[in-house]
């Protein structure tokens, strides 16, 4: 049994977040029923509005009519920082292309509200990403939909310097004729640099591979088995530069990329290079590039992208005779446009719905296969950290929160990251106003102070699925609820999945099974006949539907526990009424 320790957080319970009745008694025993007056305490719940997503610069239709059909959708193009900083108050997310800078100053202008950043495309160089994990706003971007138009783009930029096709176009156009002017270079035999192997170099390394050139391709982080299925060479960095004949780029823009290509760089490249550049502008020191130019170490460049943009019309660099441009066409496919508009738009969607998104840039990274296969877990990692925060007395500070996880598999096959944010967003979320996400979820742990512990228990058996249950215990606190206290003096619940569903399997050291869905009622009741259906005749009065009902007991006519699942919240008097029935000890209603 191994156990890890995450970070601190305190949480403030002044709010009632329940109704709840039971007796004035020591939270550490169970006691004969009181004679002393029952206590009704009321939770206010109210109602989501639809959400407001505002769509700041122009995406397929497609993804437009798919937002509309969740959320309000605003669309304004072309608005000034200011006039997004006024706006973004009053909305949930925010969908952008490459041209809006989503800046701490949007984050803060959001005032909490914002919860999603959706970028139409690959690169999230323009969001401050830092500034939207500490305002627990994800980022999502569109990683897919665009890669072969990207790399396509890089092989009609790459065979188009190397025949000058702009360059003789606007020579005849201007009514010359100058073949022996454009003579170009043939692609066959040449070697190609691949800098960045990711989804759109990959691609573009296999297209060359096709034009028969010889690919080689830097990336520290790139898989070799990938590199070899295609037949690529990973090669070190100088390799790269004194090897290609034409250097392709496709890294993000990071701290460690930023102006990569600079006088040193170009200092290291083979003489009469040529470099295409589908990346962004910022990885190329554009001064230096000039100079590069002018001296003839680079022989000719293709740019889709500058470090400003659009560039002044000044630029010398987009005049220069041996430079190919073109206005940001990366993506820019009817294809493309529309695929990228629809994932955007699932990302978002699926994030304002709670729901795990396998494009989050600034959360843990996901593969889909595993998300599918936790994603009822995390549902009821959630759930069982709304339970428990519920049951906590009012006044009660939570600092001490233990979070089981029993599995068949070994800890390196289990990884907890998403069941830790998600408990952590079910202890915090019905207490405070704070928005609790994937990203965030760590970083408000540590603002508030609660100290959250992980402890894995390895279970023997067939590893088939992920975990056998996940049990979440709150020490050092008084309970609304005694019976929810277990013999270790904690509040504790534990749950499991049932065909897919999250169920409720253990309160304090009672043994119940509820589905967790709707709302729930726990009794603690003498063992008696007849208490299940008179609680059943008070909740179908109203109503309500039942849709799982269990009953714990320590022994034959001694303590019980009731737990019921609701699909409706019952009435004030319902509730009362149950409290009312002399068997019943104490009771209290937990919305999930």
């Amino acid at each position: 049994m191994s156990v890890i320790s995450s970070s601190n957080l305190t949480i403030s319970l002044n709010t009632t977040i329940s109704l709840s009745w039971r007796s004035s008694l020591p939270s550490r025993a169970i006691f004969p029923r009181p004679k002393k007056p029952k206590t009704l305490v009321v939770l206010a719940t109210a109602l989501g509005a639809k959400p407001t997503v505002l769509v700041a610069e122009k995406i397929g239709d497609a993804g437009i009519q798919l937002l509309k059909t969740f959320a309000n959708v605003d669309c304004s193009y072309n608005l000034s920082p200011e006039e997004l900083c006024t706006k973004i108050s009053l909305c949930d997310a925010l969908i952008v292309r490459s041209g809006t800078k989503v800046t701490r100053e949007v984050f803060e202008s959001a005032m909490g509200r914002l919860k999603v950043v959706g970028r139409a495309g690959v690169g999230i160089d323009n969001v401050d990403i830092s500034a939207a994990t500490e305002h627990g706003c994800l980022v999502v971007n569109a990683p897919t939909a665009n890669t072969i138009a990207a790399a396509e783009h890089g092989i009609a930029l790459l065979t188009a310097v190397s025949r000058n096709v702009a360059q003789a176009d606007a020579s005849v156009k201007a009514g010359k004729w100058e073949r022996n002017k454009y003579v170009g270079v043939s692609l066959v035999g040449k070697t190609l640099a691949v800098m960045g192997f990711g989804k759109v170099g990959s691609e573009v390394a296999r297209r060359a591979k096709g034009l028969g050139m010889q690919v080689i391709a830097h990336d520290p982080y790139a898989p070799a088995d990938r590199a070899r299925a295609i037949g690529v060479e990973l090669v070190s960095f100088g390799e790269a530069l004194t090897t290609a004949d034409f250097i392709s780029l496709h890294m993000p823009l990071t701290p460690a990329t930023s102006k990569m290509f600079n006088d040193e760089t170009f200092s290291r490249v083979k003489k009469g290079v040529r470099i295409i550049n589908v990346a962004r502008g910022g990885v190329i020191d554009e001064e230096a590039l000039l100079r590069a130019l002018d001296s003839g170490v680079v022989a000719q460049a293709a740019l889709d992208v500058f470090t400003e943009e659009p560039p002044p019309q000044e630029n010398k660099l987009v005049r220069h005779e041996n430079v190919t441009v073109t206005p940001h066409l990366g993506a820019s496919t009817t294809e493309a446009q529309e695929g990228v508009a629809l994932e955007i738009a699932e990302a978002v969607v699926g994030a304002l719905r709670g729901e795990l998104a396998a494009t989050a840039v600034n959360a843990p990274m996901v593969p889909a296969e595993v998300l599918l296969e936790l994603s009822p877990y995390v549902a009821l990692t959630e759930k069982l950290g709304r339970l428990a925060v519920q049951l906590v007395a009012g006044g009660s500070g939570v600092k001490f929160v233990k979070v089981t996880y029993a599995s068949t598999r070994g800890p390196d096959d289990l990884d907890t990251r998403l069941l830790r944010a998600m408990v952590t967003k079910g202890l915090i979320e019905p207490v405070s106003s704070v928005f609790v996400n994937l990203v965030n979820a760590d970083f408000i742990a540590k603002q508030r102070g609660l100290r959250l512990t992980e402890e894995r228990i390895v279970l023997d058996g067939s590893p088939e699925k992920p975990l056998e249950f996940i049990q979440v215990r709150i020490a050092n606190v008084e309970s609304k609820f005694v019976s929810a206290i277990s013999n270790s003096g904690e509040i504790t619940v534990e749950g499991r999945v049932k065909d897919g569903k999250p169920h409720l399997t253990k309160v304090g050291s009672f043994g119940v099974d509820v589905s967790l869905e709707g709302s729930i009622v726990l009794c603690r009741q003498s063992d008696q006949p007849g208490i299940i259906g008179k609680v059943g005749n008070i909740i179908s009065e109203e109503n309500v539907n039942v849709n799982f009902m269990s009953v714990g007991r320590i022994a034959p006519g001694k303590q019980a526990v009731m737990t019921i699942g609701l699909d409706e919240e019952p009435s004030r008097d319902a509730l009362k009424k149950i409290g009312e029935i002399t068997a019943v000890e104490e009771f209290v209603f937990l919305k999930l």
